[in-house]
């Protein structure tokens, strides 16, 4: 296994390096939060394809696969379209706004008074999506190193909280081009073909196992109907996604570079699906499904070659879990702190905010370290996540973006209806019922369109400002010539 500890080793230390030089170009807060809304296309889709192909879609993609054979694709499938519907029909005018969060975008739209409450909620989102994250780091480890749950989660987790704090979404930008390609040559070009080649080939495959392990249905109607309610939708608000598509150089980059992203999620899901039939033919009988990824890495693949594969693996996860950082620091301190601080201090004098950003990462990567320790259950916590994202904040946001007549007091009420309607189903039916996002959802939606119909519609200046904004006539926040990479 040294030949494979080496290879980790690198990479870890690549890492660090990478933190480093992000810190020295991190010196304002556009850079330090957006990368200066500066990327190209190539870094932009690398960057969009790595964050969203996190450990769930890696590891528990192919456990997925495993389970219920090519319709275990479905997970990730939803993800890749949820991707693909952002990319179209609204990143360019996310990206043409100009603003940090998805809160300020409430505030822009609805007139102020949102963003507290909306950044609550999207804050409780991205602290549990960083932690079900940070969680992965114990698997990969124990395969390495044979290495303590907790020992494992402090390491992983001390790394990419280490980089982010450096450098902001210039480290973690460079930083996830690197791990899009090594996930890209770990999974897709070495341990996809390895593992239908040792599983005999795919006409082996077929005579092995069920018929129903080949139905691009087999996983169930329902299920693939909570992937899109759940993925599908979160996938178009999340403060993760659109602090990513902030970082487009242009409307256009944020569009097609997004796009070629999606795509690339699509071929990932069915690469993962792939990859988890096989290991169903060569270890029939795992206790837990999650495992094949590790087991077929394990004993199947070469020395060094394994090393780079679970390299990938790392890489996956560190990508989602440093994005998810990020996104929660950026609306603890820009959406909940420093709106709290002005209320109580409206005198209190201008800070560093470059400073200011990178210790709410610090705190916020120390408190998700401490909270992965102390859960055990990744895809409880992952659902709680979700289930909260969607319940609570999908209607006023895309209601923001597409209906003219929504109204700041119906957004407040959908968010607070929609995430109690949450919280309360998920207490009486299992954090894990269906039920949770559907009547959160729907009640949700009851009392946006309600509430906006029986209040004062939005002041006409507001709306004015918006579509000057959705228009990109607005004035740049930061303005400051540094080359474009590509």
């Amino acid at each position: 296994m040294a030949i494979d500890y080496t290879v980790i080793v690198v990479y870890l230390a690549g890492m660090l390096a990478m933190g480093w030089w992000g810190m020295r170009r991190a010196k304002s807060k556009s850079e330090f939060l957006v990368a200066g809304r500066r990327l190209g296309p190539t870094m932009y889709s690398g960057t969009m394809a790595a964050i969203v192909l996190g450990g769930a879609s890696t590891i528990g993609g192919v456990g997925l696969g495993y389970q219920y054979g090519l319709s275990g694709a479905w997970m990730v499938v939803t993800i890749g379209l949820g991707l693909l519907a952002l990319s179209v029909f609204f990143s360019a005018r996310i990206a043409r706004l100009k603003v940090y969060t998805v809160s300020e975008m409430l505030d822009l739209r609805y007139g102020g008074r949102a963003g507290v409450i909306s950044g609550v909620v999207m804050w409780a989102y991205t602290l549990m999506l960083a932690v079900t994250s940070t969680i992965a780091y114990a698997t990969i480890f124990d395969v390495l190193f044979d290495m303590n749950r907790t020992v494992a989660i402090v390491l992983g987790g001390s790394i990419v909280v280490a980089y982010s704090t450096l450098g902001g979404m210039w480290s973690i930008t460079l930083t996830d081009m690197v791990q899009f390609v090594v996930k890209t040559v770990g999974v897709l070009l070495l341990l996809l073909p390895i593992a239908v080649v040792k599983a005999g080939g795919f006409s082996e495959m077929k005579a092995q196992l069920p018929t129903e392990y080949f139905d691009p249905l087999g996983i169930g109607g329902e299920t693939i109907f909570t992937y899109v309610l759940i993925y599908t939708f979160g996938m178009l608000i999340g403060q993760d996604i659109w602090q990513r598509v902030f970082t487009a150089r242009s409307d256009k980059t944020a569009k097609w570079g997004g796009t070629v992203a999606g795509t690339y999620c699509l071929a990932y899901a069915l690469a993962g699906a792939v990859i988890g039939t096989a290991a169903k033919v060569l270890y029939p009988k795992l206790g837990n499904a999650d495992d094949a990824f590790a087991t077929i890495v394990k004993d199947e693949l070469p020395v060094g070659v394994r090393g780079l594969v679970l390299a990938a693996a790392l890489a996956a996860v560190m990508s989602t879990s440093s994005g998810a950082l990020i996104a929660c620091a950026t609306v603890a301190n820009n959406d909940i702190w420093s709106r709290l601080r002005g209320a109580v201090r409206p005198d209190a004098e201008a800070h560093d905010e470059v400073t200011g950003n990178r210790a709410f990462i610090l705190v916020m990567g120390v408190a998700v370290i401490c909270t992965a320790i102390a859960l055990n259950n990744v895809v409880e916590a992952l659902t709680v996540a979700y289930n909260l994202l969607v319940g609570g904040l999908l209607v006023p946001i895309l209601g923001g973006l597409l209906w003219r007549r929504g109204t700041v007091q119906g957004a407040l009420a959908s968010v607070v209806v929609g995430g109690v309607a949450v919280i309360t189903l998920m207490a009486t039916h299992g954090i894990l019922a269906n039920e949770p996002v559907y009547y959160g959802l729907l009640s949700s939606l009851a009392a946006y369109i309600a509430v906006s119909l029986m209040t004062r519609p939005t002041d006409a200046a507001v709306l004015a400002a918006w579509r000057e904004r959705l228009a990109g006539r607005a004035p740049e926040l930061v303005s400051e010539p540094v080359p474009a990479p590509q």
